[in-house]
């Protein structure tokens, strides 16, 4: 199994290490040291290496920031994490803390005047760092740079070892677009914005930009590294000589040359005089003070691989629509398994996690889990962001509902699905409650919409039958998901949040409305979906972009109040289920995935309502 179901970090982690950190800051004259969670490549996900806030306090969250003083220290995270973070960090040595309100910037208004607080320049973007230096700078404080990283001497001999993946060739039957071809496309754009090259740092970004993927982080085929692409196309891309294959010089091709992450620095010096553009939300703060101290004009832009990443191309939106068929007969295979097995067994989550990646392995073409997955019965289901891990994991109850959310990395498309199921015969508000998810799921999947509208504007669409029954989710609605990348990909995303982002054609995006009573159950319903081109409408004036749906898998037709339904709702599920049982059918009826007992539970779950 990919999944580990142990826990990895305990509260203890406080006590043993924070006066470990407080005496090498002290070494460096600091009073404070800022400890983000992100890394030095601005990951959500992690190498155990870069682990560094969950080594100093417990909190293994994949959203979060700590500040550690002489006397004092504060952790913080979003509300996804509320119940995790309690169990996993001290409270005794550590305030709890919501990341937004008060957030870091506020309590670091509270620090001591004429205090040092020391950060670490590779862990922080100059956008995250504005906010910081102001509130410390308000409070009558100083911010410092500092190197080495107190917190990294604290660690020591017991820090992992950096991952050393091996970075391999992404064909261009998947990617669907040569590596030359988008390097002199990008050099353009570069061009475009005044600049002579531009420093990429986003592992995200070299991925796609060379066609080619690695395994430095969990779940994300990312290849850690960075690279120089000039306005011509060249490129010198920079990664331990450990990860090279012996086919990848071949492939990146004479216009890019391969070099050592120790050689950066000169690099840098060389571009003394040049017009380099790098992105202040993305890169770190240390590559800023390099090229200025090399002499070089920054041009501060959004990393220009961000936006044709995000618009997958006809090659890239075919292959994720037959990963997420491949991951549909799996989680059909699943959702029987759950139904005629896990409801008369009551296993716990980690059986049934453990179930759901067996028949993804069955695929015969899984590369990885895209996030572990989410598992959640009874009151597990309430936290949107649960893990099952150690004293944790529940059993599966009668009369109760199980939410599991997951998904798996194919050579040709990421996947992200969730979907909840009844567990013996459902309650009437159980029925109303995943009923009204429905209508919000429904409401996002049929939308259409000019271009240039961004998924802030539409998060109010999907919200508003839920808002109507004077409910709400404390979460996005939306994310956008990469090709054989991040289960999390930028920019575009549809929540509250204020993102100007516009959705562009091919960019993938889930949707993902819940409900949560806490301390009972959850209801999440999520499939990803695609934007489409803008096309006219029958009597309209302007085209409008909409949605096609990617994951097919049927719902639990046991949680649909039918008569909550409008006649057009009832139609969309119906129709979606036709196409589920059209495209996941064949798979069942006969090659690997054949499973015969699924495949007449799939057509009976898919008839219409």
């Amino acid at each position: 199994m990919r999944q580990s179901f142990d826990e990895t970090t305990d509260p203890s982690f406080g006590a043993k290490h924070l006066p470990l950190v407080r005496a090498r800051m002290a070494e460096q004259g600091l009073d404070g040291l800022l400890v983000p969670h992100e890394d030095e490549y601005q990951n959500e996900y992690l190498p155990d290496a870069n682990e560094r806030l969950a080594w100093v306090s417990g909190f293994t969250g994949s959203a979060g920031a700590g500040v550690v003083l002489k006397d004092r220290a504060a952790v913080f995270t979003d509300g996804r994490y509320t119940v995790q973070i309690n169990a996993q960090v001290d409270a005794g040595q550590f305030e709890i803390l919501d990341i937004v309100d008060p957030g870091v910037p506020a309590w670091l208004e509270s620090v001591p005047a004429g205090s040092v607080i020391g950060y670490d320049a590779r862990l922080h973007s100059p956008d995250a760092l504005s906010a910081l230096r102001r509130a410390v700078e308000k409070a009558g404080a100083t911010l410092k740079a500092v190197s080495p990283n107190p917190l990294d001497l604290a660690w020591g001999d017991a820090r992992p070892p950096q991952p050393t993946a091996p970075v391999v060739p992404h064909p261009v039957r998947y990617a669907g677009e040569e590596a030359s071809a988008k390097r002199v496309r990008i050099g353009k754009a570069v061009s475009a914005l005044g600049g002579d090259a531009v420093l990429l740092t986003a592992p995200a970004s070299l991925a796609w930009l060379f066609n080619i993927r690695g395994g430095d982080v969990i779940r994300t085929p990312l290849p850690l590294g960075q690279a120089i692409l000039n306005a011509d196309g060249s490129a010198k891309l920079f990664l331990d000589p450990v990860k090279v294959t012996n086919e990848l010089p071949g492939w990146l091709g004479d216009a890019v040359e391969l070099a050592s992450p120790e050689q950066i620095d000169a690099a840098i010096a060389a571009l003394s005089g040049k017009a380099v553009v790098v992105d202040p939300a993305q890169s770190a703060a240390v590559w800023f003070d390099a090229l200025e101290a090399a002499g070089a004009r920054v041009i501060r832009a959004m990393d220009p691989c961000a936006l044709p990443r995000a618009s997958k191309n006809t090659v890239e939106i075919e292959g994720s629509r037959q990963a997420h068929i491949r991951d549909g007969a799996a989680l059909t295979r699943f959702l029987h398994w759950v139904e005629a097995t896990a409801g008369k067994s009551l296993p716990d989550e980690r059986e049934i996690a453990e179930t759901l990646e067996r028949f993804r392995d069955a695929t015969g073409e899984l590369k990885d889990l895209s996030f572990d997955t989410i598992a959640g019965a009874g009151p597990n289901g309430a936290l949107p962001h649960y893990k099952p891990v150690g004293a944790k994991i529940r059993r599966i109850e009668t009369g109760s509902l199980l939410l599991v959310d997951g998904g798996g990395q194919y050579l040709d498309g990421t996947t992200d699905v969730t979907r909840t199921m009844a567990v013996g015969e459902a309650t009437a508000d159980q029925r109303r409650k995943f009923t009204l998810v429905l209508k919000a799921h429904i409401a996002m999947a049929v939308v259409r919409f000019p271009a240039g509208t961004s998924g802030h504007q539409l998060d109010a669409v999907c919200r508003a039958p839920m808002w109507a029954a004077g409910l709400d989710y404390d979460h996005g609605t939306g994310h956008g998901v990469g090709s054989y990348l991040g289960v999390h990909e930028g920019p575009a995303r549809i929540a509250k949040a204020v993102n100007s982002q516009p959705l562009l054609t091919g960019m993938i995006l889930s949707n993902e409305p819940g409900y949560y009573r806490e301390g009972d159950w959850g209801i999440r319903i999520e499939t990803l979906q695609v934007v489409t081109a803008p096309a006219p409408i029958p009597g309209g004036e302007r085209p409008m972009h909409g949605f096609e749906q990617l994951t097919f898998a049927p719902h639990d037709r046991r949680l649909i109040d039918v008569d909550m339904l409008t006649a057009d709702e009832r139609a969309y599920v119906d129709a979606y289920h036709a196409e589920t049982l059209a495209k996941v059918g064949p798979l069942l009826a006969g090659g690997v995935q054949a499973d015969a007992a699924a495949l007449e539970w799939l057509k009976a779950a898919c008839a219409p309502l």
